[in-house]
């Protein structure tokens, strides 16, 4: 097989790779924005707000907790980022509160051993709520996680594109130089 043969099947190749990134990084992009901006919007909707800086119950928080919340003091949680940390910082150090330490399936094994306490079935419905709260939030941060990688892959999937064009251009310039071989 001829050289210049050889360098347009490559170069050809090369473009055929390259187009085909193209097109992942438009999808990857599209995901992207589908994701993130779904994210939001549905975040926006349960208008949930981080305590203001100087509220009780953001002062009631301790150490770590209370940094992570007091970074996004009275703010509207609208990223899958808040949405960990009021999930994680917040709602989880409330319920260890109210729970005493306890997990939610550990206070209805108490609640169904005593079912006349009823303070102990409401302390069992509030955990209840928080959990599946701090659970709903902590699927909207993994969701707009998955939307951030979706982002880098789609720009690793353009710039990996763009260089295969060139390359290809460059096999393309090469196979025109070295006629005859």
């Amino acid at each position: 097989m001829k050289r210049t043969t050889l360098d347009k099947i490559i170069s050809s190749t090369g473009l055929v790779i390259a187009v085909v990134l193209f097109m992942a990084a438009g999808g990857l992009l599209f995901a992207y924005n589908f994701v993130h901006t779904q994210v939001h919007d549905q975040l926006a909707a349960e208008k949930i707000m981080f305590p203001a800086g100087d509220s009780v119950s953001l002062n009631a928080l301790s150490g770590g907790d209370k940094d992570a919340v007091g970074k996004y003091a009275g703010q509207q949680v609208l990223t899958g980022a808040q949405a960990k940390v009021f999930a994680d910082n917040y709602i989880a150090a409330h319920l260890r509160k109210i729970g005493g330490g306890k997990t939610y399936s550990e206070l209805s094994a108490m609640s169904q051993a005593n079912p006349s306490d009823m303070k102990l079935a409401s302390q069992v419905q509030t955990v209840f709520r928080g959990e599946t709260l701090r659970g709903l939030l902590l699927n909207a941060y993994a969701f707009d996680t998955m939307a951030v990688v979706a982002q880098v892959a789609s720009l690793v999937a353009f710039v990996a594109g763009a260089i295969l064009v060139v390359l290809a251009l460059l096999g393309f310039r090469h196979a025109a130089t070295v006629k005859g071989r």
